[in-house]
């Protein structure tokens, strides 16, 4: 396996497929997800000539299941050490929902001179959870359910979760995909409990506001507006007004797992705004 280990001696397993000259295109993953996410969008763009990189969030897929770490600085700072020591430059950043937080993060703080474009889609940013300064965020509660529900029976809930309104099959007419609950739920169960549990307290709580301030290459924020998981109306609908450089595309009831359900729409856009 490919592998690189980080400066707190952590073990991050990535993929890098494709011409090592040609423009890299980098994808970020989502919570309690690995880069097999990716899997649709990295032979997609393969085929069209790029080289696509992709690696596993500390604690989840074949990374290394550490106790610590499990917030977005080391989220950003391991991304930064796989992508150092690929060098890749004039990089294409795509991330979803946790994993767009994490590669907002990174093009803030580490990808100056680096980075050519990002993309947002159901990301999380600016921030989820409800306080005073975000009124519009979801209760703590919300959160402190998914902690519960992880802790008490891991499997059952990520079961649920992907076959529920992860991908919207909870929704009437929507026909469930059994080999996408599946493969979610591999990849979910393949990470550390510790890990997933503790990166709630991650996605839904890290305020992302400065990072995006601080972002000054174009930025696609895609997001659907049937998005059960990331509501849209406190993510991208905010991000957009706050990134220097944005181009908001919203997809009428497309659910939070998009990139999958819907792949067919979103490879081309995304294509069409690499390219442009």
């Amino acid at each position: 396996m490919s592998t690189i280990t980080t400066k707190d001696g952590t073990e991050i397993y990535y993929k890098d497929w494709g011409p090592k000259e040609a423009q890299p295109i980098v994808f970020h993953h989502g919570w309690p997800l690995s880069s097999d996410d990716w899997d649709g969008q990295m032979l997609y763009f393969l085929g069209k000539g790029f080289r696509v990189v992709a690696h596993d969030r500390r604690g989840h897929g074949r990374s290394a299941q550490v106790s610590e770490g499990h917030d977005m600085d080391h989220y950003a700072a391991d991304a930064a050490a796989v992508f150092d020591h690929l060098d890749l430059r004039n990089a294409v950043h795509i991330g979803h929902s946790t994993g767009g937080g994490q590669a907002a993060r990174y093009v803030a703080r580490h990808g100056k001179g680096r980075v050519a474009k990002l993309v947002l889609i159901g990301a999380v940013p600016p921030v989820m959870v409800k306080t005073p300064a975000n009124p519009g965020g979801l209760p703590v509660e919300v959160f402190d359910g998914l902690r519960a529900s992880l802790a008490a029976n891991r499997a059952q809930f990520y079961l649920d979760f992907a076959g529920g309104p992860f991908y919207g099959f909870n929704r009437p007419g929507v026909t469930p995909i059994p080999g996408v609950i599946q493969n979610w739920w591999r990849q979910a169960m393949i990470g550390g409990a510790k890990a997933q549990y503790d990166g709630i307290k991650a996605f839904s709580e890290t305020d992302f506001t400065d990072d995006l301030k601080a972002i000054d290459v174009p930025t696609l924020v895609m997001h659907g507006d049937d998005d059960q998981i990331v509501p849209i109306a406190d993510s991208a609908l905010l991000s957009a007004k706050i990134l220097k450089h944005a181009t908001l595309k919203v997809y009428e009831k497309f659910p939070h797992g998009m990139c999958t359900t819907h792949a067919d729409a979103v490879n081309p856009d995304l294509l069409a705004f690499i390219r442009s």
